[in-house]
């Protein structure tokens, strides 16, 4: 045996980048079921490029901006502010490529009606491990467009809303999505940003602080401002407080001249991830806006915003899964340890199992929110299912899609480093930073507190009525298969769940009980999320079965059937231990006291203590 040295020895086989839509069975399943076969047909070979230029020219230009991140110019050679923002040259390439390949105006041209959304999702999952997070202001976009196409005025849509939705590179634009202020993220009843009527130039002047602005290299951006009424007769300077006195604004980003429109960038933002998206803090001065929308309007109108941004979210963590586990599994083929590959070994086995579970769970529930979000957008909003069910079913399930996945996809990325062991943790692999960049999911648009506490302002403003929706819906995905003897104990599972969580609401939905109620909304929010993705599970993989009967000679499609059938099983069962546990465990009535004793109470008790010892001490001297 010969000594090692750099170039003698062991060498391992290097995992191969793949085709992500040709190598998962489980995007090209779902998409099977949502899709009729001549649309999949047709976006089939669109679908394959766009993962084949995610792994080669995406690749590249996502190194590259990596490398070379956002730098701030503020002042020339002449002590003169410019506020110039410098990006890399990738950068600005991954925006003619967006508008090259449709990203957003395959959901508004509708070419497939309710289906274009699904195709447009479908890839977007796959272009943007290549995107190099400019998905981010695509996602801002798409939401921007999205609300210009439901209150833009004619003159808004004509100037920017057939930019935004543009496949011209030359036309193309981008929006920005400026929200979030120093006295509250997701608080957005304490905006301190506001808005003045300017009679003389009859536009609105707009000042104020803007905390973290995203994509702040955006053409046009929407903004929340405190709306000073403009009717002469009011007091100067007449303004509503909370969230009852915002508005919805556009505005430019920059003048015809290319000058900044009152705006002045503080600083760039240094995060722990997504260092390749321009982000910064922003002050506003004067900053000429046009109104989206009526006066006071404003957190109901960029509810559209948030539907499709919290969709992203959604089909963003589902796409860092899929990536994660697809390159788990290819070194798992390759990687041998102790004697025997690690695909063969059992431990790692039902390690990856338990990924490859939690991504097709994420995956059912993501595409069947997309699907909604399609049918809303492109079918008639009086028809019964579109406006009794799709509409407020998507209300309440897209803060739940956005808190779960975001945790779901978190945890992925963790195992997944470990999977690969040492090379892992290396930057190189490109593990340590699609982790931290992954991680902004749980913060960006509501962290997991702030949107389970938006789950229960579902549920008070509806009355309880989502939550019957929400069991309703659950019943009729699961009343196919209620006499089918291989489903009844899943089903009996996901109802006895249904059972917990309806409990669990109706028990503690009291003004007594608020606290209780409150300090379970995660456990109820996870909750809601697994019933429903272990329903779709048990769909799909009934679905997958009746294909499989109708092609009996097809050894891949039975393979499929039985492996949708044992997930769909594997994630029902003990799922009620499981929900009893997240639930009860953080609402019971004796620990919201014992949380506060623990956390604030012994401590207070302590600092009052010591200061008493301290101003006794003091006396004496």
């Amino acid at each position: 045996m010969v000594f090692a040295s750099a170039n003698v020895g062991f060498k391992q086989d290097v995992p191969q980048e793949q085709n992500v839509f040709l190598e998962d069975p489980v995007m090209v399943s779902v998409l099977q079921r949502y899709l009729p076969e001549k649309v999949l047909s047709e976006i089939s070979p669109d679908l394959i490029q766009i993962s084949d230029w995610a792994n080669t020219e995406g690749a590249v230009l996502t190194a590259r901006m990596e490398e070379d991140q956002p730098r701030l110019r503020q002042y020339d050679s002449w002590c003169r502010r410019v506020d110039e923002l410098l990006v890399t040259e990738a950068w600005m390439k991954q925006k003619e490529i967006a508008a090259r390949e449709g990203v957003v105006a395959i959901a508004y041209e509708r070419k497939y009606g309710e289906y274009s959304r699904i195709y447009q999702m479908a890839k977007l999952m796959l272009w943007t491990s290549g995107s190099g997070l400019y998905s981010c202001p695509i996602a801002m976009t798409d939401g921007c467009a999205r609300v210009l196409e439901l209150n833009g005025t004619q003159e808004m849509k004509d100037r920017v809303y057939t930019r935004l939705i543009s496949r011209d590179p030359k036309k193309f634009i981008t929006s920005g999505q400026w929200m979030t202020e120093r006295p509250g993220g997701s608080d957005v009843g304490r905006t301190e940003t506001q808005a003045v009527w300017d009679e003389s130039r009859k536009c609105w002047s707009i000042s104020g602080f803007k905390w973290f602005s995203s994509a702040t290299d955006a053409d046009v951006t929407m903004l929340l401002a405190r709306t000073h009424d403009p009717n002469p007769s009011a007091a100067p300077g007449s303004m509503r407080d909370g969230s009852k006195g915002l508005s919805l604004y556009l505005a430019n980003v920059r003048d015809e001249a290319g000058k900044l429109n009152g705006v002045r960038i503080h600083r760039l933002k240094d995060k722990v991830g997504t260092k390749a998206l321009p982000t910064a803090e922003l002050e506003l001065d004067g900053m000429i806006a046009q109104q989206v929308g009526d006066n006071y309007r404003g957190v109901k109108n960029i509810s559209a915003i948030l539907n499709i941004t919290r969709v992203y979210c959604g089909m963003g963590c589902t796409a860092a899964m899929q990536r994660f586990i697809l390159g788990v599994k290819e070194y798992a083929r390759r990687r041998e340890v102790f004697g025997a590959l690690l695909k063969d070994q059992p431990l790692h086995l039902a390690t990856v199992a338990n990924m490859e579970l939690q991504y097709r769970a994420t995956s059912q529930f993501t595409f069947y929110c997309i699907a909604m979000l399609g049918r809303i957008e492109s079918l008639d909003n009086n028809l019964p299912q579109v406006k009794d069910q799709d509409i407020p079913l998507l209300r309440l399930l897209t803060p739940i899609l956005k808190v779960w996945s975001a945790k779901n996809a978190f945890a992925m990325s963790q195992e997944a480093m470990e999977c690969f062991g040492g090379q892992g943790y290396m930057e190189e692999t490109g593990l340590g930073r699609a982790m931290r960049d992954v991680l902004v999911n749980t913060i960006w648009e509501g962290t997991t507190n702030v949107l389970s506490l938006d789950v229960l302002r579902v549920m008070a403003e509806t009355g309880g009525d989502a939550l019957g929706l929400y069991a309703e819906t659950i019943r009729e995905i699961l009343s196919p298969l209620k006499d089918q003897s291989q489903w009844s104990k899943s089903v009996r599972s996901l109802e006895d769940c249904l059972s917990l969580i309806s409990h669990h609401f109706t028990t503690y939905a009291t003004l007594e009980t608020r606290n209780l109620l409150e300090a379970s909304a995660r456990g109820l929010t996870f909750a809601m999320a697994d019933v429903i993705s272990g329903a779709l599970l048990c769909q799909h993989a009934a679905w997958s079965a009746v294909k499989a009967q109708a092609n009996p000679s097809n050894s891949i499609v039975a393979s499929e059937a039985t492996v949708d059938r044992i997930s769909a099983q594997r994630w029902c069962e003990d799922l009620e231990k499981k929900l009893s546990f997240q639930i009860e465990s953080l609402g019971s009535e004796t620990r919201y006291d014992e949380d506060k004793l623990m956390l604030f109470g012994l401590a207070d008790a302590r600092t009052s203590h010591t200061t008493t010892i301290q101003a006794t001490f003091a006396s004496k001297l």
